[in-house]
């Protein structure tokens, strides 16, 4: 799976990259992660200013589309044989869940990420060169490199041996490719934060009946996949 992010912050994912699973996963070329510098596509002589002022006024400053449209171009020309995507994030795009990541898993193996800033991205960006609109949530954030990292993170575990050995991945997992969370407790047994007040493990877990164990896990988790 690749992945292409258009940024005008491109060091923002620089300890992002380089940590944990998202970096062995790069090293086992599981994935692979591209930062493209919206700068580096500027017209020459706006001296890599890539905004300008919106039209009817208003506070703030707009993403233009011409370097967005070159980077975009560029990226999809590098990667002329793979099934791509293209996705613009926005609170007003269609919510990002389980279900999406799933889907741009088995559907795709490039994936571009246009990450709005400032007052946002030309609508025409949204409109003529993206092919979808996604939102991690109902709020507004400074820009969209958080939403991408979400998306690369809940897509990449996903990908078999990312996150290690296979049972990691399968033991949560539905049939429809959702996943089921439920609590989870370790050592020790009893935890006292204070005297007289102690703070156990449900007794189920500790008994070593594994059928009752799976029940319990049943009762108290909460399927994702919606």
């Amino acid at each position: 799976m690749h992945f292409n992010i258009i940024t005008i912050f491109p060091n923002i994912f620089d300890s992002y990259l380089n940590e944990t699973f998202i970096k062995k996963a790069q090293e086992k070329k599981l994935i692979k992660i591209n930062l493209h510098n919206l700068r580096d596509f500027a017209e020459k002589d706006k001296k890599g200013r890539v905004d300008d002022r919106p039209y009817g006024g208003g506070l703030g400053m707009v993403l233009q589309i011409g370097p967005i449209f070159k980077a975009v171009e560029k990226i999809k020309k590098k990667n002329k044989t793979k099934k791509t995507r293209t996705i613009i994030f926005t609170p007003r795009g269609k919510p990002f869940n389980q279900k999406k990541a799933t889907q741009l898993f088995k559907g795709y193996d490039n994936l571009i990420f246009i990450c709005g800033r400032y007052e946002g991205v030309d609508e025409r960006v949204n409109d003529k060169i993206a092919d979808e609109e996604l939102s991690i949530g109902e709020y507004d954030l400074m820009g969209g490199e958080l939403p991408a990292m979400i998306v690369i993170e809940t897509i990449s575990r996903l990908i078999p041996n990312v996150l290690g050995r296979p049972e990691f991945l399968k033991t949560r997992q539905t049939k429809t490719g959702g996943f089921i969370e439920y609590p989870q407790y370790t050592r020790p047994e009893i935890f006292e934060p204070k005297k007289g007040t102690k703070w156990k493990v449900p007794k189920t877990l500790i008994s070593g009946h594994q059928k009752n164990i799976d029940i319990w896990r049943k009762e108290k988790g909460k399927v994702i996949e919606k």
